[in-house]
């Protein structure tokens, strides 16, 4: 029967209640591996009465003891980094190495979060008027939850929860079905670093789990990372019932690579950013903007050289560049989308349809490499979420940042140029949230924000960094007086100073 996967409430494992389940795979054999516990409406207040009497102590719990479960929990996640590679790549099907990078990342934000002492730190003006002085505070909100993809199931949600717990929250985090044991482990471990019963909760689900989070009267806030149509869903009713949300949608990242550009350089980012962790990524580069005919043929040259060295395959094998998709569904989706694109008029230059992995019983694509693509096909205007890269050609840079800024997406976007005074230009007129020159996938460090704009993003808030502190906390401003002999008498004036 393989492994059972179920909740985590109060800091220990619980099964719940519900009949439902749900197969978990292992992507690389296309076999099923353990089920998951799919939970219900009882299970989310299970888990949200958990965290609203968590945070009747940890709401107000020093600083230096949140700061030191967060240093703790760091130390952990290091020590135990291959561990959680290994489970990522079991149900995700991407490399070791993929998973290990992943969890870097989030650790990132594990440590950005050490240091809320210095983030939470507010404002204070003394004598803005005679005897009166003013200053702000930032206070936690209470019980938020997280909703995350199955692309990162470990990075993304480090992406939320430390963040909001650091800052004295409690937590209630929904990972993706597809995935969900990493999430298990990520609580696991924060609980032997000394965090506070019932501060983070794990509850397994599909949407109706998503839907009772999104109803909850107790939760005040929402993360969100996915599609956009399911983006757009959860800002629309989280924020119907006056919640806070941040909902981060789906991308179409665009590269654009000028004449002047190291061509050589850019072959091998584009190969990395399109194809690395199967294309899978809200940050994967899916289409290649050329400026020019000749440089066009010459850097699809150079693309088809180095992607028919990579290696697909088994996620836990060394020798191994790209694992397969998340699911056969999904694998299904993405053939469509390279038939389209074939039937429109597109030139197929490496056919990820015809790759030796087709054979295997896992949910394997070979990378593919289509040149020709005009902005009305379908591979262009959706996004694809797999090892697929889209070519299209331009005259001159004015038109290839108008092919990007017309894109109804907005998360990413590259450019690749030798001109400084390009990038420059690039970078104050592309209508992008995080821009990347001479880097093709520009994730922000942890002490920055991520997050796009347009379809991209529902809400106003990006994740982790300023913004995400900012977003988990609540500002207070207070106005005191304290003077020897107070004012006596009504004033029915303005105040004034």
């Amino acid at each position: 029967m393989g492994k059972i996967v179920g909740h985590h409430i109060s800091g220990k494992e619980w099964l719940g209640s519900s009949a439902r389940s749900q197969d978990i795979f292992d992507p690389g054999t296309g076999k099923i591996s353990g089920k998951v516990l799919l939970g219900d409406a009882s299970a989310v207040d299970l888990a949200v009465n958990s965290s609203l009497a968590a945070f009747e102590d940890w709401g107000f719990a020093p600083i230096s003891k949140r700061a030191r479960i967060m240093f703790a929990y760091r130390e952990l996640l290091d020590k135990n980094i291959t561990d959680v590679a290994r489970i990522i790549s079991s149900e995700h099907g991407k490399t070791i190495a993929d998973a290990i990078g992943e969890v870097r990342r989030g650790i990132e934000v594990v440590e950005f979060a050490c240091g809320i002492g210095q983030l939470q730190k507010a404002q204070y003006s003394e004598g803005v008027s005679r005897n009166v002085d003013t200053f702000s505070m930032r206070q936690p909100l209470g019980v938020v939850a997280g909703i995350t993809p199955f692309n990162f199931p470990a990075m993304v949600p480090m992406w939320m929860f430390p963040v909001a717990i650091a800052t004295g929250n409690a937590f209630v985090l929904k990972p993706s079905e597809r995935d969900p044991s990493a999430a298990i482990f990520l609580a696991e471990l924060f609980y032997e670093a000394g965090l506070p019963e019932g501060v983070l909760n794990v509850v397994q689900g599909d949407k109706e789990v998503v839907d009772a989070i999104l109803d909850h009267k107790n939760i005040k806030a929402v993360s969100f990372v996915g599609s956009t149509p399911i983006a757009s869903y959860i800002y629309e009713r989280a924020a119907s019932k006056k919640k806070r949300v941040q909902a981060l949608g789906g991308a179409k990242n665009h590269m654009v690579v000028l004449p002047d550009a190291d061509l050589d350089a850019a072959a091998d980012a584009v190969v990395s950013a399109a194809f690395g962790s199967a294309g899978e990524r809200c940050m994967a580069i899916s289409v290649l903007v050329i400026v020019g005919d000749d440089v066009a043929d010459e850097l699809n040259s150079l693309i088809i050289s180095r992607v028919e060295s990579l290696r697909v395959g088994y996620g836990s094998d060394e020798t191994t560049d790209m694992g397969p998709l998340i699911s056969l569904e999904h694998k299904h989706k993405v053939v469509s989308f390279i038939d389209s694109a074939e039937n429109e008029g597109a030139k197929i230059l490496v056919d990820g349809r015809l790759h030796d992995c087709m054979s295997s019983n896992g949910f394997y694509l070979g990378p593919t490499l289509i040149d020709k693509v005009s902005t009305e096909m379908a591979v262009y205007k959706n996004e694809i979420f797999g090892p697929v890269l889209s070519v299209v050609r331009a005259h001159d840079s004015s038109e290839a940042l108008q092919i990007v800024n017309s894109n109804p997406f907005a998360n990413g976007a590259a450019i690749f140029t030798r001109s400084g005074v390009a990038a420059r230009r690039f970078q104050s007129l592309v209508n992008a949230g995080m821009v990347g020159i001479n880097v093709p996938i520009p994730v922000p460090v942890s002490y920055y924000s991520f997050g796009g704009s347009k379809d991209s993003l529902f809400g106003d808030t990006h994740i982790h960094g300023e913004e995400g502190v900012k977003f988990y906390t609540r500002g207070k401003v207070v106005t005191q007086r304290w003077a020897d002999e107070l004012i006596a008498g009504v004033d029915f004036g303005f105040p004034q100073n």
